[in-house]
């Protein structure tokens, strides 16, 4: 499997974790702080001014948000190898390192930057835990799964058998026999 798709497979899979992870979390929000996340704030934001948000009910437009939000989680994660390849290391701590610079790169970069939201800074300390806890929680489960695809597509193309360690990562390969 090409190392791009892997990433983005784990993307998705990451996406899957930090959606349910950021709706169990949001309940635990103090209850001023419960206003819409930010897949919902940037979807609003971006898409609204061109009408098509008007032309839709709530359940479409919670549709449209999740369906942006998972592309962006799956772009996001066709980068993470090449990424962990110059790195190196644990596929956990890897895809976590990453996941909190996708954080850091979005919140108070390029999505303030571009006048969508103000940044991660202007905005309350429990809703940032939140969106920092859910960022290491995509990270992880990307890099995890990232890690298992591309062993699983290097094993088959090699014919040997790897060993996976215990923090997802090969530890060590075994010629076939």
């Amino acid at each position: 499997m090409n190392r791009s798709v892997a990433g983005a497979l784990a993307g998705l899979a990451g996406t899957v974790a930090m959606t349910a992870a950021m709706r169990a979390m949001f309940r635990a929000l103090p209850e001023k702080d419960r206003y819409p996340l930010p897949p919902r704030l940037i979807t609003d934001r971006v898409v609204g001014p061109t009408g098509l948000m008007d032309a839709m009910d709530e359940p479409e437009r919670r549709d449209l948000t999740l369906a942006l939000h998972y592309g962006y989680g799956a772009a996001a994660g066709a980068l993470y190898p090449a990424v962990a390849r110059r790195i190196g290391g644990p596929a956990v701590a890897t895809g976590i390192g990453y996941g909190l610079a996708v954080w850091g790169a979005s919140y108070l970069g390029w999505i303030p930057a571009m006048r969508i939201l103000t940044p991660a800074t202007h905005h309350p300390r429990a809703r940032n835990g939140l969106m920092l806890a859910a960022h290491v929680v995509w990270g992880g489960v990307t890099g995890v799964t990232a890690a298992y695809l591309m062993e699983g597509e290097s094993r088959s193309r090699s014919g040997a058998g790897a060993v996976e360690g215990a923090r997802g990562h090969v530890t060590a390969v075994r010629e076939p026999a």
